[in-house]
Order: C-alpha cells, then structure tokens, then sequence
C-alpha cells in the first residue's frame, strides 16, 4: 500500500500517543542503563512534530525534514540527535516524492541504519537502536507484509540480543550487568515500528 502524507500524519499521532504512553517504562528502562531520560527525549521530540505536523508540506521529504528539525531543536541527547538523524537521511531520498512506495522501505530504513551508525560511530551488533533497524532493513526486504514483518523484526532484535552484554554507548559501562536487561533504544525503537504500522 502506498504510503501518503495523511498516513504520515496518523503515524505521527500513534507514536505521539505511544511514547505518552511509554514514557515512564523508557526512562525506568534508560535509568537502568543509562542517564534515565529517553522517555523524556521521545516525548518531547515527538510533541514538537505534532504541533507543527498540520503545516508539513505535501513533499514527504520536505515533510521528514522539518520533522527531523522540530526533533533536533526539542532535544540535545544524542538518542534525539540520532533519531533526527534518520530522519534527515529518509527526507533526502524522498525530496520531491509526494508519497513513499512500500518497495522502498528496507533501501529508506537501511540509509537512516547506515547514517546512524555514522554519526554514532558505532557498530552493529552493540545491543542498540542500530540492531534494531537492522533487522527491520532486512526483514521487510522479503515478500510480503512489510507492516507485520517491521513488528516482528523489532520484537526478534530485542529477544535475540536480551541476553548479550551491551558493548557501545553509556550502557556498555555495565557490561556483563547488561545480560538479561532489555537495550532503552532498542525499546523506543519497538514502540515506534508499532505504533508507525499499526500493529
């Protein structure tokens, strides 16, 4: 089904009412392995797309890129800068596009991994957002549902790297403390494939 700017503005207002909704649960999480705020980071990036998301233009790109913007000036951590970093990389590929194909999502999901992975300098396999996007990339460059296998993915990344120790980022402090606990990034990133595919 192609995606058009109306079904990114029910997306916008899902993961809105998602990271409301998760707010305490990703920063207990993010406390636990980290400074504490992530559902302060999502909550506040996400409040700012939806006050100006009436005025985003008919481009998608353009659209994503002013969402980018309003996340970038909401927050200063650097789960913020990396999520405005995925989206900067996702409103470049679709500048001038007034709709997305769903047979470009793994190219849009694998370029915002990749841009990331970039900015963050670091490497997948870490037990971070980046492996989560991984296999959403993957996982929806199969035949069929790309909704349902984006949901899926999430939840497989978190089950599959549970029980490894984080190794980048705040988290990798606690080392082998971090076998068993789930990854806060990884977290959000799960409770944004959701709420953006309805599942």
């Amino acid at each position: 089904m192609t995606i058009t700017r109306d079904m990114l503005l029910g997306a916008i207002d899902r993961i809105t009412e998602a990271m409301e909704r998760d707010f305490d649960m990703l920063n207990a999480a993010d406390g636990a392995l980290g400074d504490g705020d992530l559902g302060v980071t999502m909550a506040r990036g996400m409040r700012a797309i939806t006050e100006m998301k009436d005025d985003l233009p008919d481009d998608i790109g353009m659209a994503l890129f002013q969402c980018a913007q309003a996340f970038t000036k909401s927050s200063g951590s650097s789960y913020g800068t990396l999520m405005a970093t995925g989206l900067m990389s996702a409103a470049k590929t679709l500048r001038g596009s007034h709709t997305i194909d769903p047979a470009g999502i793994p190219d849009l999901v694998a370029g915002a991994r990749d841009k990331m992975q970039e900015r963050g300098k670091a490497e997948l396999g870490g037990k971070t957002v980046l492996d989560s996007l991984d296999y959403v990339a993957r996982a929806t460059a199969e035949e069929g549902d790309k909704a349902q296998a984006a949901a899926e993915a999430v939840d497989k990344a978190l089950e599959d790297f549970r029980d490894k120790p984080a190794t980048i980022g705040r988290a990798r402090i606690f080392g082998d403390k971090s076998i068993g606990m789930d990854d806060p990034g990884m977290l959000a990133m799960q409770s944004i494939v959701k709420a953006a595919t309805g599942q």
